[in-house]
């Protein structure tokens, strides 16, 4: 693959659309994931300033009224696109002040590696002006130069069939491995293993040195920065705030604080738990999962051969591919004609599933294995929730992705499926 290669992100279909409907649009996502590279490639004919340069960013801070009327004077409909906007929040009335007496959409696009208008006056100020889209980084089909996923549309049919699937790509264990030593940082992709874990680190410090400090005031970096750690080495867990507070010694507090600027930052997505009404017979802990799969096993220095087996390491294959799985999935979701929600499942008596997609009407449950090969056993917490559990009131189809090649039927819309299925044509 050419390291000059443009890759064609998924979500510049729906910003496109976005902007045509919504005077602002908010664009956040992880720093170095390609917002910059989408807004300039994608509104040539707008105008581009960046606050991380300091001097636009002083002279828009000491008078952010008259900046933007100049700066948007003249630009004839096409949008002004202020990039890294977290560094200033005051701009929030400014800009409600401006297309409030201009109706006219597509005027602003923002990018930030967190969401400066999360606040609750910005968000008044821009209540029902501003769309707010996610960026994340690369997915397999945006790697592979495949169609976007189409996997949600297939499962929430009423009866999904196999044959609208076509031949996954057929991948060995080693293989889905290294998809998830690479990640999906678009600039770290083509770099062999050692210089792309070090500069997963790098970013990780730039994280803490830079961008913490827009979210929030900190004294002990080094605290932080093990906390970054400890959540990468716990990614598709449910997370222990005590236990986790005794392992940095530190209090609940701080660690909850932590977890609130880390989410706010993208690096780590909280899944709920999916209720019903037998909720006193349900966990309600969130799991947590790191935002790459890539920068996790840098952070824990995996290689190749750190899930062999017989390693210590090895049983963490499974959590690594639970939060690829996660992540393809996640990533799919502005792609959908409807608003789909993800969460996971667990019972008082041990039953879980990794992912539940509620439908409205209809419930996906989804399990993960790091395995290539599949039984009926492995179906029964899945089996049981559609039938007999708290999925029975609804149509409900399972699926268990492992690390073989064949896609199986295992009857009644339960189906294996290769992880590889995730970046495959689908027709629905």
């Amino acid at each position: 693959m050419s390291n000059n290669r443009k890759i064609q992100r998924h979500l510049e279909a729906v910003l496109s659309e976005t902007v045509s409907n919504a005077r602002i649009v908010n664009i956040i996502g992880p720093r170095q994931v390609g917002k910059t590279t989408l807004v300039r490639d994608l509104f040539k004919a707008g105008r581009y300033v960046t606050l991380d340069d300091d001097n636009v960013m002083l002279a828009i801070k000491e008078d952010a009224a008259g900046q933007l009327a100049s700066l948007t004077s003249d630009l004839g409909g096409a949008p002004l696109v202020i990039d890294e906007v977290q560094h200033l929040k005051e701009l929030a009335l400014p800009i409600k002040i401006i297309v409030d007496k201009n109706w006219q959409n597509g005027q602003f696009v923002l990018t930030g590696s967190s969401n400066a208008f999360i606040m609750a006056d910005a968000a008044d100020s821009l209540a029902g002006r501003m769309r707010t889209l996610k960026l994340w980084p690369l997915t397999m089909a945006e790697i592979r130069s495949a169609e976007p996923n189409k996997f949600l549309y297939w499962a929430l049919q009423t009866t999904p069939t196999l044959s609208q699937i076509a031949e996954p790509e057929v991948l060995s264990r080693a293989d889905y491995i290294l998809i998830l030593l690479q990640g999906g940082f678009p600039g770290l992709i083509n770099m062999d293993l050692v210089p792309r874990q070090r500069q997963y680190r790098d970013y990780v410090d730039q994280i803490v040195d830079r961008d913490v400090a827009s979210v929030m005031l900190i004294r002990k970096t080094d605290l932080i920065r093990r906390f970054i750690d400890q959540i990468a080495a716990r990614t598709a867990e449910e997370l222990n705030i005590t236990t986790l507070a005794s392992l940095l010694n530190t209090n609940r507090k701080t660690v909850e604080k932590y977890l609130d600027v880390m989410t706010r930052l993208s690096l780590v997505i909280r899944l709920g738990a999916w209720t019903s009404s037998e909720s006193s017979r349900e966990i309600k802990n969130e799991k947590i999962h790191f935002v790459d799969t890539g920068m996790s096993c840098a952070l824990r220095r995996f290689k190749v051969d750190s899930f062999d087996a017989g390693k210590p390491t090895a049983s963490e294959l499974g959590h690594l591919l639970e939060t690829f799985v996660f992540g393809e999935i996640l990533r799919s979701l502005p792609l959908q004609d409807q608003d789909y929600r993800l969460y996971h499942w667990r019972s008082r008596d041990q039953r879980e599933i990794d992912i539940i997609v509620d439908g409205v009407d209809r419930l996906v449950g989804i399990e993960v294995k790091a395995s290539s090969s599949v039984s009926k056993s492995d179906f029964r917490h899945l089996r049981w929730f559609g039938s007999d559990g708290p999925g029975k009131t609804r149509s409900f189809t399972g699926v268990v992705f492992y690390l073989g090649a064949e896609k199986l039927t295992f009857g009644n819309n339960m189906f294996a499926l290769p992880v590889s299925t995730l970046w495959s044509d689908i027709a629905v």
